[in-house]
């Protein structure tokens, strides 16, 4: 690493620490040469993750989209923040470690669907229903009758 002080090109690790989402690690870092400190930052490069619309645009992978849907979807639920940034987490991970560069934004509302049903059946109709464009009373009595059936199954 550079010194932005004298430019030399060697310097010592003095501390390390994580940043508090554990995205990066602060270093503090001496120089060999003129001893002055300075901090770097360490952090994972990620791939772009491209999702594709349904109407055809590409759009850079935005968890706040998914976060709101989420939101209006479990309101007045009892789920904590906490379990929908896990179920955020689950499907980015899910779609990261494929290591696809684009993604349809349908898979990513089938992935949130999976995730969500074993959360809280309730909130998954929910979602299902505005995800799924539901237009008429019958294809909801369907998504029911299909939830009902898997419940029984277990």
């Amino acid at each position: 690493m550079r010194c932005p002080y004298c430019e030399h090109r060697e310097s010592k690790v003095i501390d390390s620490r994580y940043t508090e989402e554990y995205t990066c690690i602060r270093r503090r870092r001496e120089c060999l040469s003129c001893k002055e400190r300075f901090t770097t930052y360490e952090r994972l490069e990620d791939l772009p993750l491209m999702v594709i619309k349904r109407n055809g645009q590409r759009e850079l992978f935005d968890r706040n989209k998914i976060k709101t849907g989420l939101l209006k979807a479990c309101e007045k639920r009892p789920i904590s923040q906490e379990q929908l940034d896990q179920l955020i987490n689950n499907v980015e991970k899910t779609l990261r470690n494929d290591m696809i560069q684009e993604v349809h934004s349908t898979e990513i509302g089938e992935l949130v669907m999976n995730y969500l049903k074993e959360l809280d059946e309730v909130a998954y109709v929910r979602f299902a229903s505005v995800y799924r464009q539901f237009t008429d009373l019958n294809i909801f009595i369907k998504e029911l009758e299909g939830l009902l059936k898997e419940k029984s199954r277990d």
